[in-house]
Order: C-alpha cells, then sequence, then structure tokens
C-alpha cells in the first residue's frame, strides 16, 4: 500500500479545489488529484457570478477574477423574441477555465494541499478507509471529477439520462459590438436551448450553444449550426478552440454520498437546469463536501447531505420547479416579458438562475398574470 491521506479529492476543477481547501481549513492531511496539468483549458461558458466569489471569500481565495472586466448587465431574448435588458444585482464576471482553475488550484497548494496528476480507474471503498487504484488510502474521498465521474460510478450511479443531460458547445469569437453585457439568445426551434455570448474584456467573448438532450443523437454540425443561427454575426469558421461537452442537470442526481465516499459539482450533477451553471454549485457543494470529509470519517456522509440540504435543498427544488415550468415556451416568454416590467422580478429570476434563489409569489404571479393577458378573448 502506497500513502495514505485524511482526505483524497478526485478532480480539480471548481469543485475539487474547494474541498481540498475546505478540507485543510478543517486540518485534514489533503491529496488533490487530476489527471491533467494545470493550467489546462476546459470546455465551459466561463461565467463567473458573484456567488461563485462569495464561496470563495468564505474559503479565503482572492484574486480568482483579478485582471478581467465586470460585466455589470444581461441580456435576455425569449423564443418568442422579446427581451430584457438589465443591470445584475451584482456584476458577474467572464475568466477562462485555463486562468480560473490555475487559480484555484495554486491557492489549495499555498494552503497546504499536495497536488498530484493522477487519472484514477478503480475505486474500492472498504469498511475504514478508500483505496485508490489499489496504491492511494484514504479515510474520506471527494468525487469532484466531471461529468463523466469515476466515483460516481463506484458508488453504483449511472450517468444521467437524457433529459436530464445536456450537451453544449463551446470557443471563442470576437465580442459582439456594443456595451459589454452577458448575452443569452434562446431558441424557438429547439427549446429548452439557447446560444450566449460572454465578452471577456480582451476583444473576444466565450461563445457557445447548447440544448437539452432528448435522446437522439446530435452532432457537432448541427450544434455549431444552431448557434450561428442565434447568435448575429456569428461565425463558427471564426471561432477558435471549439469544444463540446455535457452537462449533467440537477433534476436528476444520486445520492450525495455513501459510506467514506462524497460526490460534489457535475458528479453529483449539480448543474442549473433553468440556466446551465454550475460554477457557484460546484464550489459551494466542494466546500461542504470538504468541510464534512475533514471530520470524523463514519459520519462524514451524513454530515455531507444535512449541509447540503440546508444550504441548497429549498433552492434545488424550486430550481427544478422553474425548469419544469420553463419547458413551455409561453411560460419563458411571459417571465421575460415580467422581468423587463418589474425589478424584482428580474432580481428573482437572476438569484434563482446563477446562485441559490427561489421563487416566490410575486414572481409567479407576474409570469401568470403575463400569460392570461397573451390568451386571446373567446369570439362571439
Amino acid at each position: 500500500m502506497g500513502d495514505e491521506f485524511d482526505v483524497v479529492v478526485v478532480g480539480a476543477g471548481p469543485a475539487g479545489s474547494a474541498a481540498a481547501l475546505a478540507a485543510r481549513r478543517g486540518g485534514a492531511r489533503v491529496l488533490l488529484l487530476d489527471r491533467a496539468d494545470f493550467p489546462r483549458d476546459k470546455a465551459c461558458g466561463d461565467g463567473i457570478a458573484a456567488h461563485a466569489l462569495d464561496v470563495l471569500d468564505a474559503l479565503g481565495v482572492t484574486g480568482a477574477v483579478d485582471g478581467y472586466a465586470p460585466l455589470p448587465a444581461l441580456r435576455l431574448v425569449g423564443p418568442g423574441g422579446g427581451e430584457v435588458a438589465r443591470p445584475l444585482p451584482r456584476p458577474a464576471y467572464t475568466v477562462p477555465r485555463a486562468v480560473f482553475d490555475a487559480r484555484l488550484v495554486a491557492a489549495a497548494v499555498a494552503a497546504g494541499v499536495e497536488l498530484r496528476r493522477h487519472t484514477v480507474r478503480r475505486v474500492e471503498a472498504g469498511a475504514d478507509r478508500v483505496v485508490l487504484d489499489g496504491d492511494l488510502a484514504a479515510r474520506v474521498v471527494v468525487g469532484a471529477d466531471g461529468a463523466g465521474s469515476v466515483v460516481r460510478r463506484a458508488l453504483g450511479q449511472p450517468a444521467n439520462p437524457a433529459r436530464h443531460l445536456a450537451l453544449a458547445i463551446r470557443g471563442y469569437a470576437p465580442a459582439l459590438p456594443g456595451p459589454p453585457e452577458q448575452l443569452i439568445i434562446t431558441s424557438a426551434a429547439r427549446w429548452p436551448a439557447y446560444a450566449w455570448s460572454f465578452p471577456i474584456g480582451d476583444g473576444r467573448a466565450n461563445v457557445g450553444y447548447g440544448e437539452v438532450l432528448r435522446g437522439d443523437r446530435l452532432t457537432r454540425a448541427e450544434l455549431l449550426d444552431r448557434m450561428a443561427a442565434l447568435l448575429p454575426g456569428a461565425d463558427p469558421g471564426a471561432t477558435d478552440r471549439l469544444r463540446a461537452h455535457h452537462l449533467p442537470l440537477s433534476t436528476h442526481r444520486p445520492p450525495p454520498a455513501r459510506g467514506r465516499i462524497l460526490l460534489a459539482g457535475d458528479a453529483l450533477s449539480l448543474i442549473n437546469p433553468f440556466t446551465g451553471e454550475g460554477i457557484f454549485y460546484a464550489l459551494l457543494s466542494g466546500a461542504l463536501a470538504g468541510a464534512a470529509a475533514a471530520g470524523e470519517p463514519a459520519g462524514a456522509a451524513r454530515r455531507y447531505a444535512a449541509a447540503l440540504r440546508r444550504r441548497l435543498g429549498t433552492h434545488l427544488r424550486h430550481s427544478s420547479t422553474a425548469a419544469w415550468l420553463a419547458r413551455h415556451r409561453p411560460v419563458v416568454d411571459a417571465a421575460v416579458r415580467a422581468a423587463g416590467r418589474d425589478d424584482r422580478v428580474y432580481s428573482t429570476v437572476v438569484e434563482l438562475g446563477l446562485g441559490d434563489g427561489r421563487l416566490d409569489a410575486r414572481t409567479l404571479g407576474r409570469i401568470a398574470g403575463g400569460l392570461v393577458r397573451r390568451v386571446p378573448a373567446p369570439q362571439p
């Protein structure tokens, strides 16, 4: 048997780095594993909401978005063509994951976490420890190894089925003209689906397109054609570093933990089904998992499940409800109109899609009122 650690974290993305930082802050000896060297690219929209920075602040991490200009506004275009453009309650950022993830890994290493390049292929859970690849042992393992999580499969949990899984393609292209803002244009033809353009601040933007899978196979060419049809001036030929990735939606989550193994981030299907946002969920779930793992090992799963339930349980129920309602295009159009008329409705929609917000009676009432007004009167 090789090295033994208090906590081994598999995957050094935002969820894994947050877990390693939290466990280290709890006094644990921590090993952070990833199959890649850093910096490395990661297919993602690169959007960093203020809620994600709140989690990093609590972990003592500063400077994660240094050098990147804040994006003060969001423009959302509904499937019917209506749009709302308003200042965000708090600015967001677009930071390429090659930069953002490397900064988090560096913060973990600076805090005393050991980092190794290693691809985990086998996970064996015992009564008093978890063994990885027959050589590494831990009192607790945190699986933060993404949508294709090996740790998740070791718990007997399959990947998300269609309708609870999205596919997106992302690249970098010249930023669109106009003021800096996050732009999301939803698809009338393929809803639930949307294209996006998130300016980075250096003349480029992260652009992409994604849609919820229905069971049929999607090709790269189809994704690019749909992106070009929605984004004004988008030219796939002028877009570089195109990469596709799966998004396991939070409407179909496995149990968060069993025994001495915990799941966080994409491995736990923590992708917002309403917007596709996952960085905030990754950081928060990773921080909660790391804190739980640093304590008495036998109770780690119970502590983590309870912490997730307290922190995200109500929000996840509300976001699932919002996603179910949003499967109906008229509801989305009504929500866009209501957000355009009402600051509080807009803030509720943003908090629900980018953070841990909840639906409220005012928002539901405004959306329902918009639907009623759009129903044609009966003819005499």
